[in-house]
């Protein structure tokens, strides 16, 4: 990092500290020295928009990013009705290590879901699978992430954490900045309690993606429940098969505080939750805390018919970049973009479509991230 890039980090870590903490925000996790604090999280990481899901080609490069170097590229290839591998270059990693999160980008009512990841040589693959409501497999666009994290924590008043869990494995990977322990607990079938120590706060603040993982039937999963104490957040996780009932299947799960979802320190991203779902708008979700933007812009969320929403992100857009959609408390419901999100320098816009297990639309409360990423390395 050159001296200038340096000077503008801690400028902004020191501008983010003064803002978080003026509304309360800057929770009571242990002070993180210097040196520390500059340590590399993540390790690697990567996104992608696989525009094409049905033929073999080069995802749009207006939103692909990752850790690799110029001039390398993610690429994608189908595979199985409506199975789509993305290898990212340059990333491989231990087997099953990491997180990956997948958002559908469709306007019929389709999710997408992990089915694993695994390294190729250099390379790492990620298998994902898209279904129509009922459970049908369908070639549909979609957003994905690949992120791994081993070591290093982050500036205070930040925090980043992560899980893979497995039924019958348990905990597969996980990751959390405080250095804190991150832990599992079934509650019912298809119900889990993931408690990240650590990581807590006196108020709500952060944003949560949630996706299913399963390697051979369709699953869907939602963030059902978010609590949080100064010492941990805890969240509780629920999925379903393709129709209405609770199903025990993989999953990943990822906080982010006050950093972009991918790990890093991104210098344009932002997070909200849409927690008043039936409200006309437009409205800038409060607590503070669970509406961020890294260039202070003042996130909106506006309703666009049942169960259609449009957020807009200010401040923030550039290319390259991406979105994530997570589903709130939705049941056997599902939420994806309903169209690929427009990027008008300064501004991100984003529509976002939310269903019941039939496929009528319905609304439902959400959590949507963004973050851009520079193609410099």
């Amino acid at each position: 990092m050159g001296k200038g890039h340096l000077m503008m980090f801690r400028s902004f870590a020191s501008r983010l500290a003064v803002a978080l903490g003026a509304a309360g925000l800057v929770t009571g996790m242990a002070l993180i020295s210097t040196a520390r604090a500059l340590a590399a999280v993540p390790d690697k990481w990567g996104f992608a928009f696989v525009n094409t899901p049905g033929v073999a080609g080069t995802p749009d490069p207006n939103h692909q990013a990752g850790s690799w170097p110029a001039p390398m590229q993610a690429t994608s290839n189908p595979g199985d009705p409506g199975q789509v591998i993305v290898r990212f270059p340059n990333l491989a990693t231990a087997a099953q290590g990491g997180v990956v999160h997948v958002t559908a980008v469709d306007k019929r009512a389709a999710w997408c879901q992990a089915q694993k990841w695994v390294p190729k040589g250099q390379d790492e693959l990620v298998y994902v699978r898209c279904f129509k409501a009922g459970g049908f497999p369908t070639f549909s666009p979609y957003t994905v992430l690949f992120t791994v994290s081993t070591s290093g924590s982050v500036p205070a008043g930040q925090a980043y954490g992560y899980v893979h869990y497995e039924p019958g494995s348990g905990v597969v990977t996980s990751f959390n900045s405080s250095g804190g322990a991150t832990t599992v607990a079934p509650l019912s079938d298809g119900v889990w309690k993931v408690t990240m120590a650590g990581l807590g706060s006196g108020v709500q603040v952060g944003g949560i993606q949630v996706t299913a993982v399963n390697k051979s039937a369709p699953a869907k999963c939602n963030l059902d429940q978010w609590t949080w104490t100064k010492a941990s957040q805890v969240f509780v996780v629920r999925c379903f098969n393709a129709g209405s009932s609770p199903f025990k299947t993989g999953w990943t799960l990822s906080y982010q505080r006050a950093r972009a979802i991918t790990g890093k320190q991104q210098p344009q991203f932002a997070y909200t939750f849409d927690n008043k779902s039936l409200l006309i708008g437009p409205y800038a979700p409060t607590p503070p805390g669970i509406n961020f933007n890294s260039l202070f812009g003042l996130n909106t969320i506006s309703s666009a018919g049942t169960g259609l929403r449009t957020v807009q992100f200010p401040k923030v857009g550039t290319l390259p970049n991406t979105v994530l959609v997570t589903p709130f408390h939705a049941g056997p419901g599902f939420c994806n973009l309903q169209s690929p999100w427009k990027t008008a320098v300064p501004d991100v816009l984003v529509r976002v479509s939310c269903f019941n297990a039939a496929g009528t639309h319905e609304s439902h409360a959400s959590m949507v991230t963004y973050t851009a990423a520079h193609t410099a390395h």
